[in-house]
C-alpha cells in the first residue's frame, strides 16, 4: 500500500503585481511503506516544494496529497497538526531548532508531544545522539553548535520518534562526507529494521547512490523515476 500518494498536484505562487508562478505543475507520485527515495533536480526544480506539501506544511493550488490514504486538504487544523506530529518526521535546510532549549530537549520535543515519559525521552534521544557523534552535545544550546552539529540536531528530532514517514530537505548539506554517510547509515538501519519510509531532496551524489528510487524534477514536472 502506497504511504504518500501525490495527484495531478499543482502549486502556484502569486505575488500582487507579478505573473503567478508555477512550482509544480500536474505531479503524480506514489511511495511505498518503506521506501528510501531521492528527489533530485537543479535548484527551483520543485523538490523543497513537493516535500513541504507532503508533510502538510503547504496547500496545494489544486489536485491531492494523501498520507496513509487521507487527504490532507480535506482533514480539520488540528487533525493536520496531529498526522504531522504522529506520522511525519521532518529535517528543514534551516534546521528550525528552538534557541531556548537544549539539543536534547529540541531532539525530544514530539516525543514530548506524545506524551513519552521524560526518563524514556531521554534515553531515546541519547541513543540516537551517539549514533550521529552527538553525545557530548546533550545539555548544549544550538548556538554553541556548529552548522553541522545543529543539522544533525535536527535529523535526531525527526527519527527519534520513528515516524512513518521522513521527510528531510538535503539532509547531508552541512555535513563532511563522513559524517554524512554515517547519517545516511543510520537512516537506512531504521528504514530497513523499522520500515520507515524516507524521502530527501538532493544534489549530494552520496545520498542518490544510496537511494532505492530516484525520482528527478524539472521545472515542476517529474522527468525520470
Amino acid at each position: 500500500m502506497a504511504v504518500v500518494e501525490v495527484e495531478n498536484v499543482t502549486r502556484v505562487y502569486e505575488e500582487k503585481g507579478q505573473a503567478p508562478s508555477p512550482a509544480l505543475r500536474g505531479v503524480s507520485l506514489l511511495v511505498e511503506k518503506g521506501e528510501f527515495m531521492a528527489l533530485a533536480g537543479p535548484s527551483g526544480s520543485g523538490k523543497t516544494t513537493l516535500l513541504n506539501l507532503i508533510g502538510g506544511l503547504d496547500a496545494v493550488t489544486s489536485g491531492e496529497v494523501r498520507i496513509d490514504g487521507r487527504a490532507l486538504g480535506k482533514l480539520s487544523r488540528p487533525d493536520l497538526a496531529d498526522l504531522r506530529r504522529d506520522r511525519i518526521g521532518f529535517v528543514f535546510q534551516a534546521y528550525n531548532l528552538v534557541p531556548v532549549l537544549t539539543a536534547a530537549e529540541n531532539a525530544a520535543y514530539v516525543l514530548e508531544l506524545k506524551g513519552v515519559p521524560a526518563g524514556e525521552r531521554r534515553a531515546k534521544v541519547k541513543a540516537v545522539f551517539e549514533r550521529l557523534g552527538l553525545g557530548a552535545f546533550l545539555d548544549t544550546r544550538p548556538m554553541k553548535m556548529s552548522g553541522g552539529q545543529q543539522q544533525r540536531v535536527a535529523v535526531a528530532r525527526a527519527i527519534v520518534s520513528e515516524p512513518a514517514v521522513v521527510l528531510a530537505d538535503e539532509p547531508t548539506a552541512n555535513l563532511d562526507q563522513a559524517t554524512g554517510a554515517a547519517l545516511m547509515d543510520l537512516m537506512r538501519e531504521l528504514n530497513r529494521e523499522r520500515g520507515i519510509t524516507f524521502i530527501f531532496s538532493t544534489h549530494d551524489p552520496m545520498v542518490l547512490s544510496r537511494a532505492d528510487r530516484v525520482v528527478r524534477l524539472v521545472d515542476g514536472l517529474v522527468v525520470a523515476t
